[in-house]
Parts: structure tokens; C-alpha cells; sequence
């Protein structure tokens, strides 16, 4: 067990056994720039160029505790940057299971890809990564299990609600706030909010073109 994961279960972060299972062999470490590995684990988010950053652990733990991601399921991971969370929720739903990771920025998804392959989830058919807008999801593989973003937004796309399978869960930030969804029937949404958090902005490319 690594001491970053040691600490976020101590601190009551990390309570499910699936997740602290993926964040004790998915080492932080991998997924930040090198002149970062000194602070890896530090409960802290880090840049990892363009304007971005890698999520603070205690953030990235909240958000899959309320995920609550399971061995088969189909997911959306909206903005994966540095390409951590795909590779926390690749190990989770396993062989059966498939995450689908998109990022706008060409770099980082190229980065996020990269440090991915390093544990054999592309190679096995688990995880894909696209270089597209996360804003309106991608409907081709729709609908999902799960849908996580890890930007915020100034309201929740619908096509994100529409993508979502019934009995799904969503979760995205609403400016500064954490908000989950679960999908109960076609337009049938439960909402619970969390405030109190800080994210980069998801943007979409297609605004002033």
C-alpha cells in the first residue's frame, strides 16, 4: 500500500475496497511531469501543462467514491488530462468493462494515452482515448454506466443526461460545485450538490469560431 493511499484512507477519503484497491496499484506518480515526482504524493493537484492540472487525491477519491464505478460497467471520463482517472477506473471495471477518456487539448491526450499504456488497458481493449470536446460526450458509445467530468461547467449538458444509461450516475462541476446525478427514468434525475470545490473549466472548442 502506498503512503498517498494510506493517507486518504486514514482521512476518511477512500472507503470502498475496489477503489482504494485501484488507487494502491494505479501509482500517482506515473501520470505527473518529471520535475513533479517529488510531490506525487502529496494531497495536492498538480500542473501538467496548457493550463491544467492533475486532481488533487482527495478530489479524484470524493469523485469515484460517489461514482461508485463496478467490474463491467461502461464509462465516460470527460477531460482526462493527465490520464490518472481513466487508468483508476480502467482498473476497476476490468476486462469486461471499458472507459472511454476524452480530451480537447491535443497534448494532453497524447500525455494521458502515454502514461495509460504504461499498465496495458489500451492494449487490452479496456480504455480509448479520443481527442475530442467533452461537452457533448460521445454518443457513439452511448449509453453509459457511469459519466464522470473533471472540469467544470456552467450548466449540465443535456447530452451528457441523455447519454446516461437509467440507473447510471453522473458526476460534474457545476462552477465550484460537485454535483451527482442518478438517472431513476428517461427524464427522471435525483441531484444531490456538493460545494466547496475548484476545477479548470471545460471548454469547448467550438466557442467563438
Amino acid at each position: 500500500m502506498n503512503r498517498l493511499t494510506n493517507d486518504l484512507m486514514r482521512d476518511g477519503y477512500l472507503q470502498t475496497s475496489a477503489i482504494i484497491e485501484a488507487f494502491a496499484n494505479i501509482d500517482r506518480m506515473e501520470f505527473v511531469l518529471p520535475e513533479m515526482y517529488l510531490e506525487a504524493d502529496a494531497n495536492i493537484p498538480l500542473p501538467i501543462g496548457y493550463g491544467q492540472t492533475i486532481s488533487q487525491p482527495a478530489t479524484t477519491a470524493i469523485m469515484l467514491e460517489l461514482l461508485d464505478p463496478r467490474p463491467g460497467h461502461k464509462i465516460l471520463d470527460i477531460g482526462s488530462g493527465s490520464g490518472w482517472i481513466t487508468a483508476l477506473l480502467s482498473y476497476i471495471v476490468g476486462e469486461k468493462g471499458k472507459v472511454i477518456a476524452l480530451e480537447r487539448i491535443n497534448e494532453l491526450c497524447d500525455f494521458g494515452k502515454k502514461n495509460v499504456m504504461k499498465f496495458d488497458f489500451i492494449k487490452r481493449g479496456i480504455a480509448e482515448f479520443y481527442n475530442i470536446d467533452g461537452i457533448k460526450g460521445y454518443s457513439a458509445r452511448a449509453p453509459y454506466d457511469r459519466i464522470l467530468v473533471s472540469a467544470s461547467v456552467k450548466e449540465i449538458p443535456q447530452k451528457l443526461k441523455d447519454q446516461l444509461a437509467v440507473g447510471g450516475k453522473l458526476i460534474i462541476p457545476v462552477y465550484n460545485c460537485l454535483h451527482y446525478l442518478e438517472k431513476r427514468g428517461e427524464n427522471d434525475f435525483y441531484e444531490e450538490k456538493y460545494p466547496g470545490f475548484s476545477f479548470v473549466p471545460l471548454v469547448d472548442k467550438s466557442i467563438g469560431q
